[in-house]
Order: structure tokens, then C-alpha cells, then sequence
């Protein structure tokens, strides 16, 4: 009943030889654009909150992380 299965070592995982992703540049960098000598913001400010807080970005809106407001894009009339 009892067989001689020869047992196969497991192949044991490198550490610290995976490959690394370069990750997005986050911060400044998304926030603001330097055109003809002059900084551009990219995204809205917060019309409750003042400047200083930007309106994060989700496809079909504008929303404030600090005090929640919402704002919807203008959807393009060719589109509909």
C-alpha cells in the first residue's frame, strides 16, 4: 500500500527581487501647470471653503474631501 513518492522541494520565493512599479507622481504636481510663465490651476477650488482646497475629480462631478460639496460637470448638448 505504501509507495515510494518521491516528494518534490518546494521552490522557495526570492525576497526582495520583485520587480518595483513606478508609481504617479502625486502631490504639486497634479494639482498645478506652468504655461507661458504663469501657474494654471487644474482643478476647481471649493466655493464653501475658500482657496486652498481643491475639488477632487470623479468623472462626472466635483467633490470637496473637507466639507462635502458637490459639483456635476456640464454635460456637452452634442453628446445627448
Amino acid at each position: 500500500m505504501s509507495e515510494n513518492v518521491e516528494e518534490k522541494p518546494r521552490e522557495e520565493k526570492e525576497k526582495g527581487k520583485t520587480e518595483k512599479r513606478k508609481k504617479e507622481e502625486k502631490g504639486i504636481f497634479s494639482l498645478y501647470k506652468i504655461e507661458n510663465n504663469q501657474v494654471v490651476r487644474l482643478r476647481p477650488t471649493c466655493e464653501r471653503c475658500g482657496p486652498g482646497y481643491f475639488m477632487a475629480d470623479h468623472g462626472d462631478r466635483y467633490t470637496c474631501g473637507r466639507c462635502g460639496f458637490t459639483r456635476y460637470k456640464q454635460i456637452p448638448e452634442d453628446t445627448k
